[in-house]
């Protein structure tokens, strides 16, 4: 079984999960990417699976066949969706498909991977949560998937702290992924209106949450366990103030 240091990613083919995949390969890290598309091209030494992690029973037959080659001792849960809407104006269907991927599926592969941090008493899971957990308009059943996550990051954190384990989450604030710019062209009077209201006056990067990954994941940062880092340009520190 190979014991390199293995970093299991959700989402990684593109946007935040992307740069976090390119960051931790920079770092040393051999990345295992669960994505429903695959990547541009690969990273050095990554391997990809095209799988839908709401696919519980797909997903735990992977898990075991990865898990017999080799350790895999970090997970970093990124992959997620919005389905935005007004509270009038959600659904069911969209509620449960935002619930099965931002929040059951993070808990199956965390415990599809438990038994061995244990065994190895070693173990990093980052959470990619959101700002929008704080509340944001249109984001239901988002904010509360996100909310979710970080209320199990803190209880896993307790749990799993004696077997040397950490739990973080990263909530970011607007980053300007493929996603963001498509909706939200860099010189379009709301796009300008969201940068001025970002106390850093510019957008966040994927690279900036990557950056914050790499220091959860890393071997010396195991006395940070059971929090939740805002990368957002000081966002939460603005509406904090506005209450």
């Amino acid at each position: 079984m190979s014991s390199q240091k293995n970093v299991l990613v959700t989402g990684a083919s593109r946007g935040i999960g992307r740069a976090i995949a390119t960051r931790l390969t920079q770092d040393g890290y051999r990345v295992i990417n669960f994505d429903k598309s695959a990547p541009p091209s690969l990273l050095a030494g990554e391997e990809f699976h095209q799988i839908d992690i709401t696919d519980h029973h797909a997903v735990s037959i992977l898990m075991k066949d990865i898990t017999n080659r080799m350790q895999v001792l970090r997970l970093v849960n990124n992959a997620g969706m919005i389905k935005p809407g007004a509270l009038e104006d959600v659904i069911e269907e969209d509620f449960d498909s935002v619930y099965a991927l931002n929040l059951k599926a993070p808990m199956v592969l965390a415990q599809a991977l438990l038994a061995h941090m244990r065994q190895a008493n070693f173990g990093r899971i980052v959470n990619i949560a959101s700002r929008a957990a704080l509340g944001k308009e249109e984001r239901t059943a988002y904010a509360a998937t996100k909310a979710g996550l970080i209320g199990m990051t803190r209880t896993w954190a307790l749990e799993m702290a004696q077997f040397g384990i950490t739990v973080n989450a990263i909530g970011p604030g607007p980053i300007a992924t493929e996603l963001f710019t498509s909706g939200n062209p860099p010189n379009a009077p709301k796009t300008i209106k969201i940068v001025e209201s970002i106390p850093v006056k510019r957008m966040g990067q994927p690279e900036d949450i990557a950056h914050a990954a790499a220091y959860l994941m890393d071997d010396r940062s195991s006395f940070t366990t059971g929090q939740t880092l805002y990368v957002c340009g000081g966002m939460t520190v603005g509406l904090s103030n506005a209450s």
